[in-house]
């Protein structure tokens, strides 16, 4: 099957997945469901930052782990990167404990914070992306996928993120090879797809829905049906 054809299969089968969840304008108290929800299509400023802050959280855990912290962030009005600037180590990673990690994590918000004071968020939307992803990977505690959730997510640059499902299901398929680099997989997808953020945003999303599903749990993909 061609990549592109996957993911048509992928969007008829699930639909839209509204990437990346962000809590709605006027804060978690009181909204139902409390905290991030999916489809928000424009996001604000404050909302691109908490996309930031959950690229870093969801490191490592689980994304109803990083939901408890995010909620936590925003009660405590720390979604700004003056707050966490200079909010004590201890006190942040305090309000981020359900995120797991929690005082790497705290260590690792202040160093993306230093950079989005240097680099605000709509400097980095006029920069040039491969600019960009340099001076992201350059942070302390910014890896390849979470440098390219950000752009992707907050900044809206087209970059394919590749995550431990995306190679797991690709080498299920027999398109790639489990042990290939994170950069020789991303090529893959961007060599053989447009350069589309929209596109790039829910084929990594799509991607992630289907394999919760069929690639979670061995033995991987005896039921996906794009294996048929």
């Amino acid at each position: 099957m061609g990549i592109k054809r996957i993911y048509d299969r992928l969007f008829e089968e699930y639909g839209s997945q509204g990437w990346w969840p962000v809590t709605p304008v006027g804060g978690c108290k009181g909204v139902k469901p409390e905290g991030p929800i999916y489809g928000v299509a424009l996001k604000n400023e404050k909302q691109k930052i908490e996309i930031i802050f959950g690229a870093i959280l969801t490191q490592n855990t689980s994304w109803k782990n990083v939901e408890k912290a995010i909620i936590s962030l925003n009660n405590e009005d720390l979604i700004n990167v003056d707050k966490i600037i200079k909010i004590d180590k201890t006190e942040l990673a305090a309000v981020i404990k359900s995120a797991g990690y929690y005082n790497q994590k705290a260590l690792k918000l202040k160093n993306i914070a230093e950079f989005l004071k240097k680099y605000p968020i709509k400097a980095l939307e006029n920069m040039e992306l491969g600019k960009a992803r340099e001076l992201l990977l350059a942070v302390n505690g910014v890896g390849p996928e979470t440098a390219d959730s950000i752009l992707l997510y907050a900044l809206n640059k087209p970059i394919f993120v590749v995550d431990a499902y995306t190679k797991r299901m690709f080498d299920n398929l027999g398109l790639i090879k489990k042990d290939d680099s994170y950069d020789n997989v991303q090529e893959f997808f961007m060599k053989n797809l447009p350069a589309d953020a929209k596109l790039f945003n829910e084929y990594h999303a799509l991607i992630v829905e289907h394999a919760k599903r069929y690639y979670s749990k061995k033995p991987y993909g005896t039921k996906c049906f794009l294996r048929g």
